[in-house]
């Protein structure tokens, strides 16, 4: 039996052993995130990524040290026999990080694992139909987002918005779009803004935008935004978000509000990337 004395040595050399631990991590964190940026990891970005090289040198930097913090918070599976290299790891995280560059951001620090398959995937999802009977349905999928810490990515469909970063279609932006809106706790296309007044307006000009991109598939009229933003609020602010970084000077001069309200909130103008 342990003596009031005794207790308190236990107690207190727990402490130590926790202090120890988080020192440790901490440490490890901090020369993980501010090592210097790997050539290779360059030379992979270079490579994949062709809009990297127009990016200016202060955000390259600030997606150099975000990659590497990406790299070491979040845990990469494969899925279906896919190995996960160094180049799935990088460009997956790379264009993910591109969302968060030059503002206040968390790292996405809900996310823990990305699980990539080679190809297309199949999920099961519950749906309700009009008669409120719920039944397990299979969807073909090229990504998904969770808001228990996980995206799921298809890579050939991520190499594909890699190779062409102007048609208006990737699934990493996609994606990781969704997991900047699940921040505000539900995905409702209104990620955290940096003011009150922000979500006024925010509301005001999606919400327009959103019943407009309905009406007009109604009616069948061609949209530069994609017919699948027309789904709820959610996939059209990640529709849009895929708009935003691929064709900005489209997305400007179609729908001028919206690009600016994206422009202020990503506090980033991707016009300028564009060789």
């Amino acid at each position: 039996m342990l003596t009031p004395f005794s207790f308190t040595v236990l107690i207190i050399i727990v402490f130590f052993v926790v202090f120890a631990i988080q020192f440790y991590k901490k440490k490890q964190y901090k020369q993980a995130i501010n090592r210097e940026f790997p050539s290779e990891y360059q030379a992979l970005l270079n490579k994949r990524l062709p809009v990297y090289q127009y990016l200016p040198k202060v955000l390259k930097q600030q997606l150099h040290q975000q990659v590497l913090c990406f790299l070491y918070t979040k845990t990469f599976i494969g899925c279906n026999g896919l190995t996960i290299t160094d180049e799935i790891r990088v460009v997956i995280a790379a264009e993910a990080c591109l969302l968060i560059l030059n503002r206040p951001n968390s790292g996405y620090a809900r996310l823990k694992w990305i699980y990539v398959y080679p190809s297309v995937f199949i999920a099961k999802q519950a749906e309700k139909n009009e008669y409120g009977l719920v039944s397990q349905q299979k969807r073909h999928l090229l990504g998904e987002s969770w808001q228990n810490g996980k995206v799921i990515l298809a890579w050939d469909s991520v190499e594909s918005g890699m190779s062409n970063f102007h048609d208006g279609s990737n699934v990493v932006l996609h994606e990781f779009a969704h997991q900047l809106d699940q921040e505000s706790g539900q995905a409702n296309g209104a990620p955290l803004l940096y003011t009150k007044d922000g979500y006024r307006i925010w509301s005001q000009v999606f919400s327009e935008e959103f019943s407009a991109l309905q009406h007009s598939l109604a009616v069948g009229h061609h949209s530069l935004i994609d017919s699948y933003g027309a789904t709820n609020p959610a996939e059209f602010f990640a529709v849009v978000t895929e708009l935003f970084f691929e064709r900005p000077a489209s997305l400007k001069k179609a729908h001028a509000q919206l690009f600016q309200l994206l422009k202020d909130y990503y506090q980033l103008d991707p016009r300028d990337w564009r060789s």
